[in-house]
Formats: C-alpha cells, structure tokens, sequence
C-alpha cells in the first residue's frame, strides 16, 4: 500500500495506536495483577518486603530484599540492586533465580519495582522518575532501612533485559555510586529504536519516555553516547552476558567493542541460549562470581 492511500492508512494507525496505549493507562495505569508469588529461599536468608510512598513516582512502591538472618552489630553490608525485566516486577528475581543464597554469604539482594518503565526518567510522564527513584530514593530508603554499605565500593547493580539496559545506563550516568554494574540480555539499544508499526503501542511507550527520535533525551540516556563521554577510570567494572541465540547478541557485542576500544574495566561471557530464564539461570552465578572478584564479596 502506498501513496496517499498508504500514508493515511499509516497515519490512522499511528492515531488508533495513540489512543488505544492513552486508554490502557488511564484505564488501568497502577492497577494490580494478581501474580502468583513463590520466592526461593536459602538457609540463613531473611526476605522482607517494603512499602513506602515515592516522591519520584507519585505512588506507593514496593521492592523486595533477601538479607542475612544473623547479622552481627555494627556491620555493614554490600548491596546489590536487581532490575527485572519488561512484564515482571520485584518478585521476578526471587521467584524465577536462585539468588538468596548470595544474601546468605553476606550481602543484601534489593529487587524494585520498575514497572514496564525504563529505570530513566522519563520524558513525557513526571510520575515516572525511575532514574531518581533508583538511584537517589531507594538508595536512601535501603541505607536507612538496612545496615548497607554507603560508599561506592559496597554497591553493585545489575539487570536482566530492559533491567540491563537500565543498570548499565545508570552506572554509566552516575559512576560516583556503582562499583560493578552487569547487563544480562542488556537491551541496550533501546533509545536508538525507531517507530515500529509492527509493535506500535511499545514505540510510543518509547517515545513518551525518550522523546522523539534524535532528541536529547534520548542521547541523554543512550548507553553507546554515553560509553563515549564517561572516564573509563572512574566506571563501574562492566560485564555482559548474552545468549548467542538471543537477538540481542549483536548489540550487546557491539557495545563490548566499544568499551574495549574505550579501556573500560569489563568483562563479557556469550554462550548458546536466547532470551529467557533459562538461559539467564546460567549467567547468574558467572555474574555474582565476578562481582565477588571485582568488590572481593565473600559469596558461594
């Protein structure tokens, strides 16, 4: 279909889309869904969720922590903040991985609620200020909460997917905080996607949130301008994981040979998989090992 008669048809389609994704929100923005919740523990692991009103989102939030059930006075531990994907929330880390172990070891496992936002703040939506939320927020909720690290050096983050496009970014944007940060199917090429009549509601939910095409907003939060500006000597140790069957694999490659020609500390492990628990179950244990080498954690 082309001409006039295809422009219109594109248009109209632009506008059903607009108005379906305006209608969802406004219908169902902050509604609840009924998740089926079974966290995996380890022996010697406390879970606790917590609830607080967020300035930064204008709502009631919840994120999740797995700590050491015996902690010993006057000890602070490292922390290490979980972003999920799209389609998940604060459960997704301990219900679908095996991670309260690593709380076992000694450290304190934070899983937030993101959403489907994109862990920035986004440009269309002053109630969504997940950039803030995260690292300002949240970070300030936990540190009084818990008995957590405050300096950089007791600080990782690290995400799956969308998560990992935000964990990179937001190390990248604010090294002061982050002493590792891991991208596991990173989708770091988020800001760079243009509209797609094929999933249009997802390209105006990205464009609410980055703003148009070739836009500040969207250099302002694209991890491959960012790469180019940030002082690899002051960076987060960076690691990538991807399936090689993933679609992401190519982008997460590219972004490898960026920081490699950039002199980042970073570290990349691609092994056969796609894009889905299984094949991340397998990158994890290789993620928390090498966050346990960079900020000599004492894991198992």
């Amino acid at each position: 279909m082309g001409g006039l008669q295809g422009k219109k048809w594109r248009d109209g389609l632009f506008a059903a889309s607009l108005l379906c994704l305006l209608l969802v929100q406004v219908s169902c923005r902050r509604e609840t869904i009924a998740v089926k919740d079974n966290p995996r523990l380890a022996d010697g692991v406390v879970l606790q969720d917590v609830t607080y009103q967020s300035a930064a989102l204008q709502r009631t939030v919840t994120y999740r922590v797995y700590l050491p059930k015996n902690l010993k006075s006057g000890v602070k531990l490292p922390v290490v903040y979980l972003l999920h994907g799209a389609g998940d929330d604060f459960r997704a880390w301990s219900n679908k991985a095996d991670v309260a172990k690593y709380a076992a070891a000694g450290m304190i496992l934070v899983m937030p609620d993101g959403d489907n936002a994109y862990y920035i703040n986004s440009a269309g939506d002053a109630r969504e200020r997940y950039e803030d939320f995260v690292v300002e927020e949240l970070r300030r909720d936990v540190e009084g909460r818990f008995p957590a690290m405050q300096a950089r050096e007791g600080r990782a983050i690290a995400g799956i997917s969308r998560g990992g496009y935000g964990a990179i970014t937001l190390a990248l944007k604010h090294p002061e905080l982050y002493a590792f940060a891991a991208g596991i199917s990173a989708a770091l090429d988020i800001p760079e996607r243009r509209f797609s009549y094929r999933r249009p509601l997802q390209s105006l939910t990205e464009r609410k949130n980055f703003g148009p095409a070739g836009s500040a907003t969207r250099k302002e939060n694209d991890p491959f301008v960012l790469v180019r500006s940030a002082n690899p000597a002051s960076a987060a140790y960076m690691m990538l994981t991807c399936g090689e069957q993933d679609s992401l694999i190519g982008v997460n490659r590219l972004f490898a040979e960026r920081l490699k020609q950039k002199h980042y500390q970073y570290a990349v492990h691609m092994t056969p998989g796609g894009h889905d628990w299984s094949q991340w179950d397998e990158q994890i244990p290789i993620v928390f090992a090498q966050l346990n080498e960079q900020m000599k954690v004492k894991t198992k």
